[in-house]
């Protein structure tokens, strides 16, 4: 799986994600991190997809929010999710089943029963 990346505030190139600090407790971090798809998304796009989660999807409420129009809320759904959707993938319908077997929680004719 790839580190994922964020964007460099000065030159707009990829940055790595090394260290993570709690500023509560003072717990800090070292490694590459990951971030998470919706997490890659320019902070425009994070409090976007936060309001239309918020108001449960209702493309009305982002047009008043956001002073835009029904085409331009479905068109920056759509940009979005084209970015989410390049690193989406859905997991097959017999993972679960083939996770099992690995782990030896069922037998080899209970999982060849269970496969679609």
């Amino acid at each position: 799986m790839d580190i994922s990346k964020a964007s460099c505030p000065d030159c707009g190139k990829h940055m790595r994600l090394s260290r993570a600090s709690c500023p509560d407790c003072g717990l800090d971090l070292e490694g590459e991190f990951e971030i998470s798809p919706l997490g890659q998304l320019s902070p425009e796009d994070q409090v976007f997809v936060t309001a239309f989660l918020r108001h449960h999807g209702s493309i009305r409420k982002m047009e008043e929010l956001f002073s835009i129009s029904y085409p331009t809320v479905k068109n920056r759904i759509r940009a979005i999710v084209a970015r989410l959707d390049t690193e989406f993938t859905a997991p097959s319908p017999n993972s679960l089943i083939l996770e099992q077997l690995s782990r030896g929680e069922i037998t080899v004719d209970e999982a060849l029963e269970r496969m679609e």
